[in-house]
């Protein structure tokens, strides 16, 4: 199979007091923008006239997250009818851009939205090195967040994450390589594909079929996918996905790209063991940690024993020890450097860590956590760091504590939030 332009989702994370469930929808859409006079694309009509009607189809139809593909020279003309309160801002025409952006009615974490290029290209053929193809990385927040993901400060998110590729072209031995080392590079394992899942039963196919452009139905099989990837904090389930090339049609019912659309509808539901808070702090220039995969292994009850922390000017680590089955084993969760002076708190059976609050602000041009404070059940607190005006207070619902740690970290903690557990 080829994969030429495809959409991942992985990684949701429930933030506690948010809603338990909801659905929503994704358009991957290649918009044919190269040059004409690099890729006529046989398109009828021309390609300005062409991206002004697929902008105005945007709109039209509001989805809720739109990833565009080869989406080049045209930019300002396909996006500029769109409503949507987000977008990604464009990496340029060609050869400076790599044709991936992003429309959304959702908005994503600020600082989370990156751009990677691939590690190895072929141009075999398709002149697929001409350009700096690779994918895109966002969190996303499917509900509680404004469009300019700031929060009310009650951790009312769900996240998920969104991987936006588009690989190596054609058929050559070079291209099926990079294409391969493409996938490779963001570990394709793991996702299922909703074409399979809706239209095959989950049976892969020896023969996907030839479809039309635009295909009346999905029984056929193209380059372009939709893959998913539920996590214990959030459970995806597709429950529509269709070619859309009949929605997108000129006036006198031409096609507008040379790509049948992909439209998907996905629901979401709350993991029952474990949920997430949402996050303070900067982002993308840290190393990301998530303990969800540990305590998702850990026996039940989960509970934290002893709360430990490094600060002196900032937050320069975060650790927890967590015991499991009715105390028989212990593991330690620690995040961060070794600079600052070390606070620690050993909570008593019947104790939990219930409230926590975090304080941000700018060292070396970049967002950090300056300062933390714990909170029990019993009202006994813990603190490192230095307190600044920028602060966010976290409180887990009734019933749950806090158990784990996820974030950006270096020598200091620069994006954090909590990963709660039952009582």
């Amino acid at each position: 199979m080829k994969f030429t332009s495809t959409t991942l989702i992985a990684q949701g994370a429930l933030a506690a007091a948010a809603a338990t469930s909801g659905d929503f929808t994704i358009l991957s859409m290649n918009v044919a923008g190269l040059p004409a006079i690099l890729n006529p694309n046989g398109v009828p009509g021309g390609k300005e006239a062409s991206a002004k009607t697929i902008g105005s189809k945007f709109a039209q139809y509001g989805y809720d997250v739109i990833h565009m593909q080869e989406d080049f020279n045209y930019h300002a003309t396909s996006t500029q009818p769109t409503l949507t309160p987000s977008r990604t801002p464009t990496s340029g025409g060609v050869p400076l851009g790599s044709g991936l952006n992003t429309l959304s009615n959702l908005p994503w974490l600020p600082g989370s939205f990156q751009r990677q290029k691939w590690n190895k290209s072929s141009c075999a053929s398709e002149f697929d090195c001409l350009t700096p193809k690779g994918f895109t990385f966002m969190r996303v927040a499917l509900s509680g967040a404004a469009a300019d993901g700031s929060t009310d400060g009650k951790g009312n998110e769900v996240y998920v994450d969104f991987y936006k590729l588009h690989t190596d072209a054609g058929t050559e031995k070079g291209d099926l390589e990079a294409r391969n080392d493409n996938l490779r590079q963001v570990k394709e394992k793991r996702l299922t594909d909703t074409w399979i899942e809706l239209h095959r039963d989950g049976v892969l196919p020896s023969d996907g079929g030839v479809c039309g452009h635009p295909a009346e139905n999905a029984t056929c099989e193209i380059v372009d996918k939709v893959l998913y990837r539920s996590s214990p904090l959030v459970k995806l389930e597709p429950t529509g996905f269709e070619y859309a090339g009949l929605k997108f049609l000129s006036d006198d019912g031409n096609v507008l790209s040379d790509y049948n659309p992909v439209l998907v509808n996905l629901t979401w539901s709350a993991g029952d063991r474990l949920r997430q808070s949402e996050f303070w702090g900067g982002a993308t220039y840290g190393s990301w940690f998530n303990d969800v995969s540990i305590l998702d292994s850990t026996p039940e009850p989960i509970k934290a024993r002893k709360i430990t922390f490094r600060g002196e000017s900032r937050l320069d680590s975060v650790a927890l020890t967590i015991s499991y089955s009715s105390g028989q084993g212990t593991t330690e969760l620690v995040h961060g450097g070794r600079g600052g002076s070390e606070v620690s708190l050993t909570l008593a059976d019947g104790e939990f860590w219930t409230k926590s609050e975090l304080c941000q602000s700018e060292k070396s041009d970049k967002t950090r956590n300056f300062y933390i404070k714990a909170t029990t059940s019993k009202g006994r607190t813990l603190e490192a760091g230095t307190r600044t005006s920028e602060y966010k207070v976290f409180e887990a619902e009734e019933g749950w504590q806090v158990v784990g740690f996820l974030g950006e970290i270096g020598d200091e903690v620069d994006l954090l939030g909590f990963i709660y557990g039952k009582i």
